[in-house]
């Protein structure tokens, strides 16, 4: 049996060493600043993922070429469960300095790469003029930190968004701390994208040269009308900084160490001007600022009376979208309506939401005939033409045939209950005048023993059932019996949700740990003592299939190789979490 499972997973290497080797395409990438001062002196490297021939460079019309093409070549060899890869780059730099101020591309270099052509795609580097430097600059005073908008003029509703950025020319940053944001007060506000990793790359800034770091990069929609302002950000940078002393000799010049000091750097508070829309809005006008478009349609055109069926409205486009209400909607009297359903299919840029958010109306005809259902009117602003647009989406006709009332449906997932006993709406008054004599005392009566015999059987009861539970308690190798499939189920939750963000390792560690976990908790067994003979022999004495014995086996041998072989696509997470779920729920059985 473990033969079989060791062929298996040598056939899985083998199979994911092909897989590899055809994900690993021939390419030519370049790597250049995006901007330089006149008289720097710049490189420019293309690197390509295999053997170069026919090497092409671009023309460098308007920079000086000091040196280059230097080639150099790095190889690498790996070998991990047996399995050996081999790669090799290859890479030419040249040594440049610009002519001339303002923006020039460098073309695309080409070369036959593993024997196909290749080439690289244009660089544009912006060159600019010699900055004005201080003198006697003091320590941290080239650091910047500035709240970037995309636009300070906008009307209510409109979508803008605050950049927040870090600009250093010269000093050495450790570390940032005490990091505060705006509050953004008067802006409803998400952010575009979470900044998990500050990376520096080069930008001109007023015609200085700066490396600058997006910190955070949020989307806002005002929500009053009037000038507000954004209030500043700070935060406080650790600096790097040696003596400025001249020392003695050389040997304190070497094992001078640099000092750390902290700088705080706050930026100015930005103003942003929102004007409020123009009067004379339609009914029909719910506060939508951008570009939409409208859509109808019916899950059914002909149904029987009592039965569930609903209405869509689909609004497409750009905007404030994430802030629209469901557009109003006529019934037909005979209709009993639901609470409605949103389903948003969105995404997040600069510019506002763009996608489709769709309103869904649950409804139930309770008589049959020809019903009209009327257009549906929506009504946006539109910042291009200035003006208010209205939407008009067309009619629809359901057909309601006769239907059993006895059998009416509810709409799954809304709050309203269904109307039962519809052919019984109307309950009389009951007329009986007939009285029961009740002047007995009650602790003569069958009643009162009857009572007093319940709360005793329910104090054993609950006696017995605490004592149980006292000992479930002590019996901590039970206790972890009984909650296995609990523990096993919370982390395959967490699995879930690293499949969801493409976490390959953690999934698999997640997922090891979830059956291991699972199986010595099941077999009450510790973990050291988890061969595979002993897993086996044990859920065979427990009637366990073979079959879910080598799915378990070849889940462990799956995880074993994700977590030490990195690589592979969500697929193979997906089908392995199905078969942990598949395992377990064999093995609980």
């Amino acid at each position: 049996m473990r033969r079989v499972n060791y062929l298996k997973f040598i056939f899985f290497l083998i199979f994911s060493a092909v897989s590899l080797s055809a994900m690993a395409q021939p390419s030519l990438t370049v790597e250049a600043p995006a901007v330089v001062s006149l008289s720097e002196v710049f490189r420019v490297v293309f690197s390509a993922n295999g053997k170069v021939d026919d090497f092409t460079p671009p023309s460098f019309d308007n920079f000086e070429v000091l040196a280059g093409p230097v080639p150099s070549t790095m190889s690498s060899t790996q070998i991990i469960n047996g399995k050996r890869t081999h790669s090799v780059q290859n890479s030419y730099t040249y040594t440049l300095r610009p002519k001339s101020v303002g923006k020039f591309q460098i073309g695309p270099a080409k070369a036959q790469v593993d024997k196909q052509g290749c080439s690289s795609a244009p660089k544009v580097i912006e060159v600019i003029a010699e900055g004005t430097k201080k003198s006697n600059p003091g320590v941290g005073d080239d650091i910047l930190l500035r709240v970037n908008l995309n636009k300070t003029n906008v009307v209510k509703g409109e979508p803008l968004s605050a950049t927040i950025k870090l600009y250093v020319q010269e000093s050495a940053i450790t570390n940032l701390e005490d990091i505060r944001f705006p509050s953004f007060n008067g802006f409803w506000n998400q952010d575009i994208r979470e900044i998990t990793n500050i990376e520096f790359v080069r930008e001109n800034y007023n015609g200085e040269i700066y490396n600058t770091a997006v910190l955070k990069h949020v989307l806002l929609i005002p929500q009053q009308t009037g000038v507000l302002e954004i209030d500043p950000s700070e935060l406080v940078c650790l600096l790097q900084v040696r003596s400025s002393r001249t020392p003695n000799s050389i040997f304190e010049s070497f094992f001078d160490a640099p000092q750390t000091v902290r700088k705080r750097v706050v930026s100015p508070s930005v103003k942003v001007n929102v004007k409020p829309l123009p009067s004379g809005a339609p009914a029909s006008f719910q506060g939508a600022v951008g570009e939409y478009k409208i859509g109808v349609s019916l899950a059914k055109d002909t149904i029987e009376a009592h039965e569930a069926t609903s209405l869509r409205i689909t609004l497409s486009g750009k905007g404030n979208m994430n802030l629209i209400e469901a557009p109003s909607l006529s019934l037909p009297a005979d209709f009993e309506s639901y609470d409605v359903k949103k389903t948003d299919n969105f995404s997040i840029d600069s510019e506002g939401y763009s996608g489709t958010r769709i309103f869904e109306y649950p409804f139930i005809p309770r008589s049959q005939g020809e019903f009209v259902i009327p257009s549906v009117e929506f009504t946006y602003f539109d910042k291009k033409t200035n003006s208010y647009k209205s939407l008009t989406s067309e009619s629809k006709t359901i057909f309601v045939k006769a239907g059993n009332s006895s059998q009416a449906t509810i709409v799954q997932g809304v709050s309203k209950q269904g109307v039962k006993n519809l052919s019984e709406d109307i309950r009389f008054i009951s007329t009986s005048t007939r009285l029961k004599d009740n002047s007995r005392a009650l602790v003569v009566t069958p009643l009162y023993y009857i009572v007093i015999a319940i709360f005793v059987v329910v104090f054993l009861l609950c006696s017995v059932l605490i004592k149980r539970n006292i000992e479930q308690k002590r019996d901590v190798v039970g206790s972890k019996n009984r909650k296995a499939k609990k523990v096993a189920v919370a982390r395959l939750k967490n699995c879930q949700l690293f499949m969801k963000q493409s976490l390959r390792v953690a999934f698999y560690e997640e997922l090891h740990k979830a059956i291991e976990g699972y199986i010595a908790d099941k077999l009450m067994l510790p973990i050291a003592e988890l061969s595979r003979d002993r897993i086996s022999s044990e859920l065979e004495q427990k009637g366990k299939t073979q079959e879910s014995i080598s799915q378990l086996f070849s889940l462990l041998d799956a995880c074993e190789y994700a977590r030490y072989a990195p690589g592979g696509d969500s697929s193979a997470m997906e089908k392995d979490y199905k078969i942990a779920v598949k395992v377990i729920s064999e093995l609980e059985s």
